[in-house]
C-alpha cells in the first residue's frame, strides 16, 4: 500500500486560481432593510509566492459583464452607466502593493478610478485533490466605498435614508493552482 504525502505549505512560484473552485461576491445593504448579494462569475488571476512571503504578490481581473445577483433586470442596471459602465470600463482590476500573513493590500481601479484597499486575508492550507492537482486555499474580506470609484447612483429612501448603501463587502474564497 502506497501513502500519499500531502503537500502542507505554499511552494514559491505562480499559482493560477482556479475559477471553478473560486468565488468573488459582494453584499450591500438595500432600503437599509436587507442585504443584497451578488457574484461575479468571470474573473482570472495569479498569485505569484515569493521564497520570503512578504514578497509575495496577486493580480486579477474580473469581467464586469459577468455581474449576476439573480435579478436579470437589476443586473442590467449594474452594467449600465449609472454604475459599472461597461461600454468604457469593462475589466474591473485588483494589483496587490502588499502581503502579509493576514492581510492583502492592493490598488482596486474600478471605472478607470484606482483606489487603495485592504483586505483581511486567511490562509486555509494546501492539499492535493483526488486528481492529483496541487491546491492552495485562500479568504478575503475587506470593504470598499462604491462612490470612492464614481458609483454614486442612488435615491434618497429607505430607513438608512438611501435606496442603497455606499459601503460594499467584498469577500473572496480562492483556490489557486500551480502554474505550468
Amino acid at each position: 500500500m502506497t501513502i500519499a504525502t500531502q503537500p502542507t505549505e505554499l511552494i514559491a512560484g505562480t499559482w493560477t486560481i482556479d475559477p471553478a473552485h473560486s468565488e468573488v461576491s459582494f453584499t450591500v445593504r438595500h432600503l437599509g432593510l436587507s442585504k443584497v448579494r451578488g457574484r461575479f462569475n468571470t474573473f482570472s488571476g495569479a498569485v505569484t509566492i515569493g521564497a520570503d512571503r512578504l514578497a509575495s504578490a496577486v493580480h486579477a481581473e474580473i469581467d464586469l459583464s459577468s455581474i449576476d445577483t439573480n435579478n436579470p433586470q437589476r443586473d442590467g442596471h449594474l452594467r449600465s452607466t449609472d454604475f459599472f459602465d461597461l461600454a468604457a470600463h469593462p475589466t474591473m482590476t485588483f494589483v496587490s502593493t502588499a502581503v502579509t500573513e493576514t492581510s492583502l493590500r492592493g490598488e482596486l481601479t474600478i471605472n478607470g478610478i484606482t483606489k487603495p484597499v485592504q483586505l483581511d486575508l486567511e490562509f486555509h492550507g494546501v492539499t492535493t485533490d483526488g486528481y492529483g492537482v496541487t491546491r492552495a486555499g485562500f479568504s478575503a474580506t475587506g470593504q470598499i466605498r462604491r462612490s470612492d470609484y464614481g458609483i454614486n447612483f442612488n435615491a434618497p429612501v429607505g430607513l438608512d435614508g438611501m435606496l442603497i448603501s455606499d459601503k460594499v463587502t467584498v469577500e473572496l474564497e480562492i483556490q489557486a493552482v500551480p502554474s505550468s
